[in-house]
């Protein structure tokens, strides 16, 4: 990503620091400590940062030093949940897959000790590129290039999903089998928590309902877990041609239609409202995308895969971004969290959460 094209966020005098005398005097600790880092690096300066725009869940960042330049990836301020905002998990994953045949920038610099610069982080390549988000930018906006996006990432998820995990090294085949049976079972943990804030009817209710009727995986492959349009780099010419998928957080061994579920779940179709799902993919309501039944058929046309149960997976990821997004608004309502888009989660997650129960009964397909 260049410098000049990274959508950058103002911060507060508080959120990126010099140096660490400078982060004791603050009443909540800064994102960035710029000491901690040149040391990290090995520079003789410190180096300069910026925030960038990349999604709601963990804070991403363009670093230049010397001539170079990183991206990097921290987690947000807690509190959040168990097992959410792993870096060094995204990081630990990149490095496996980074002599695969995936999409995926590489990594170069993991740090497991917080007072470095206040938590865990990575750096990562700096792509130069175009992220996707509530407009098609050119030269990708025309129809046809939007018919491209939508093949592209069919294709790089089909890739994914034919990676030998054996290779890999990236879990247990075991574990890989259980997926979906422990996804519910966490997924339910973390609602518990947030239901001693409020409880969503929806939610529950859709709880109810995956649980009873998880599916049998057929086949274990590397999951992404998180795989939307906005998570991709394309590359910054036409035509489209997508480079590398994006936070990799979630990715573990399981069942590879949790992947298309998300993707085609969180995907908006001609004629429908660009705020479904919060707006998560609201650039594909325009001409030329394809529809979900048209991504679902190409990805079972180059996979093989059966889709007579996507109506559940659909479900399932919708019920999971309920979920996550509630923590995230209630990480709001306790004074962590900054970002203009929480506090719109107080009726955006009911509404997500409707909508998930709609999508388990078939509505999406």
């Amino acid at each position: 990503m260049r410098a000049a094209e990274a959508d950058v966020i103002v911060l507060s005098g508080t959120d990126i620091v010099d140096r660490w005398e400078d982060a004791r005097e603050l009443d909540a600790p800064p994102l960035i400590v710029r000491e901690g880092l040149a040391k990290a690096l090995k520079a003789e300066e410190l180096p300069e940062v910026e925030r960038i725009d990349a999604g709601h869940s963990n804070p991403t960042f363009l670093v230049l030093s010397q001539g170079d330049r990183w991206i990097l990836r921290r987690p947000p301020r807690p509190p959040f949940a168990p097992k959410a905002h792993d870096v060094l998990r995204e990081y630990r994953v990149l490095a496996a897959l980074s002599d695969q045949q995936v999409r995926t920038p590489t990594p170069l610099l993991a740090c497991e000790d917080p007072a470095v610069i206040g938590a865990p982080f990575y750096l990562m390549e700096a792509l130069d590129g175009l992220v996707i988000k509530a407009d098609t930018p050119p030269p990708l906006g025309t129809p046809e290039q939007r018919a491209r996006v939508g093949d592209e990432l069919v294709d790089s998820l089909v890739e994914l999903h034919a990676v030998d995990i054996d290779v890999a090294k990236i879990g247990s085949r075991a574990s890989g089998a259980s997926y979906l049976q422990r996804q519910i079972a966490l997924w339910s943990a973390q609602l518990d928590q947030r239901k001693l804030v409020r409880e969503i009817p929806a939610l529950t209710a859709l709880t109810q309902h995956l649980s009873s009727q998880i599916p049998v995986s057929s086949t274990v492959s590397i999951v992404h877990g998180d795989f939307k349009l906005d998570n991709m780099f394309f590359a910054p010419t036409a035509p489209a041609r997508l480079i590398a998928i994006l936070d990799w957080e979630m990715a573990t061994l399981g069942d590879p239609l949790a992947d298309l579920g998300f993707l085609t779940a969180t995907w908006t179709e001609p004629g429908e409202s660009p705020d479904r799902t919060a707006g998560l993919s609201s650039a594909t309501a325009q001409p030329g995308f394809p529809t979900r039944s048209e991504l679902a058929s190409r990805y079972a046309e180059l996979s093989g895969a059966s889709l007579d149960q996507l109506a559940w997976y659909q479900g399932f990821a919708l019920w999971k971004i309920a979920i996550l997004l509630e923590a995230s608004y209630q990480r709001f309502l306790a004074g962590t969290a900054e970002d203009a888009f929480f506090p719109t989660l107080k009726q955006g997650v009911p509404q997500i959460a409707e909508q998930a129960l709609d999508a388990a009964a078939g509505s999406l397909l």
